[in-house]
């Protein structure tokens, strides 16, 4: 959410950004309804103040007469008092709906353009030192293998009974799988390790519910635009997770911190479950895009004045991921029409999956500025005592199957998978999964 006086005061320079990001947004509504609200302010104080004028007068009155008609002048004072406060109450309502509908703005940084103008600016394999494009490419223009080198992941499962495609539909619908023996193990080995690796780094791990209240949901601005692709209990009004990102970022709302205690950086796991519609063809093969999916979710609550600093740290915290891994890997800078609602600036790191011939996008590392925390209530008490909205970011440490499917094709030797050596340990010591016996 953003300030109202900003709104107010930097209309244009917003009708200029929302442009970039391809949004038309309600500024006009909001700038007209807010002079509504400061002129209907305005007279509701100067009721109040003449209310407890009239009121000390009463109490100063002797005439018995001259009380009675102060009583009587009183309680039409409050009768029209009572009805201004009551639309104001409304008008703060429906300003609050309307600004919830507005996006954050963009760091200057941020090139125009919508998802094919996005630019990559980091490139590497494995552990080695990442690369720096200069100048930045357009994702189109990438230079990818011309064609796919050996199997792509869903075949992998299948030949070695590791993921049961068919069985997971039986039991769910369409969009569901079932990870079968070493898969399901290198699943939650995937999932220990990262845990583990944000921790020792300085990251707090975080156990949080899998379902949370719809305000929430708006705290983080995944409410009220994206509803349809949320799955929501109306008996209990709850909803599951679409990340880790929302029941995290709330952990602090409504409480004012203490700044010495910010940058606090947290990491939790959870399950996510997403609605969304499923494009047709090449993009839904394999686990690449489901309905239930696992992430590891890194979070950091920051002062404003460190929270850029703060995106470099959470852009590399991912990154060490794939490095270790040993994938080949990009960094790609987000177009203005490409990044979402909430986010001043956003990166995604991608993974090259060789079997399926594809870039795949393992996190998306994302600075809010105070956008949540305004919607969320998150503030802080800085060393001068004044009561500020913090900073949020988060990113993807990261989205798991995706992680998982770039390591079966990077992997693959046909009758084994290779299991990566950062977590052999996980798994027992085993360096090989090898095929499933199926029934």
């Amino acid at each position: 959410m953003l300030p109202i006086r900003t709104i107010r005061e930097q209309t244009e320079e917003l009708r200029a950004v929302f442009a970039r990001r391809g949004v038309e947004a309600p500024l006009d509504a909001i700038v007209d309804l807010d002079r509504s609200r400061r002129e209907l302010l305005t007279e509701v104080e100067s009721m109040r103040a003449s209310r407890n004028e009239a009121g000390r007068q009463i109490g100063a009155t002797r005439d018995p007469e001259e009380r009675q008609r102060l009583i009587d002048e009183q309680r039409a004072v409050a009768d029209r008092l009572d009805a201004l406060e009551e639309r104001l109450r409304e008008q703060e309502a429906e300003l609050r709906t309307l600004s919830l509908e507005l996006p954050n703005t963009l760091h200057d940084d941020v090139q125009d353009g919508g998802e094919e103008a996005g630019e990559v600016i980091l490139e590497g394999v494995g552990t080695a030192e990442p690369t720096r494009v200069e100048p930045p490419l357009a994702v189109a223009d990438a230079t990818d293998p011309d064609a796919s080198e050996g199997r792509p992941h869903w075949e992998i499962g299948e030949a070695l009974g590791l993921i049961d495609f068919e069985r997971g539909a039986k039991i769910s619908g369409s969009r569901f799988y079932v990870l079968r023996g070493q898969a399901a193990r290198l699943q939650r080995a995937l999932i220990a390790w990262m845990l583990d690796l944000h921790r020792e780094r300085g990251f707090d791990e975080v156990y949080v519910p899998f379902v949370v209240k719809e305000e929430m949901l708006v705290g983080t601005g995944q409410l009220p635009k994206f509803g349809e692709t949320m799955y929501h209990d109306a008996e209990d009004d709850v909803w599951l997770v679409p990340t880790a990102e929302v029941p995290v970022t709330n952990l602090y709302r409504e409480e004012i911190l203490d700044g010495d205690v910010l940058p606090i950086r947290h990491v939790a796991y959870t399950p996510c479950f997403r609605r969304e519609r499923m494009s047709a063809g090449r993009d839904i093969r394999g686990i690449k895009r489901g309905h239930q999916f696992d992430k590891v979710e890194i979070v950091i609550f920051s002062e404003p004045d460190h929270s850029w600093d703060e995106h470099d740290l959470l852009l590399n915290e991912a990154l060490e991921v794939v490095r270790r891994l040993g994938l080949r890997y990009r960094v790609v800078r987000l177009a203005a029409a490409d990044v979402t609602q909430s986010s001043a600036m956003t990166y995604d790191i991608e993974v090259w999956a060789p079997g399926s011939g594809e870039w795949l996008e393992v996190s998306s590392v994302s600075n809010f500025l105070d956008y949540q925390a305004r919607r969320a209530d998150l503030r802080y008490r800085d060393g001068d005592g004044r009561v500020q909205h913090m900073h949020t970011l988060n990113g993807s440490g990261t989205a798991l199957p995706r992680a998982l499917a770039a390591v079966l094709e990077q992997y693959d030797h046909g009758e084994y998978i290779e299991v990566p050596e950062v977590l052999r340990p996980y798994l027992g010591g085993t360096g090989q999964i090898e095929a499933e016996s199926v029934p």
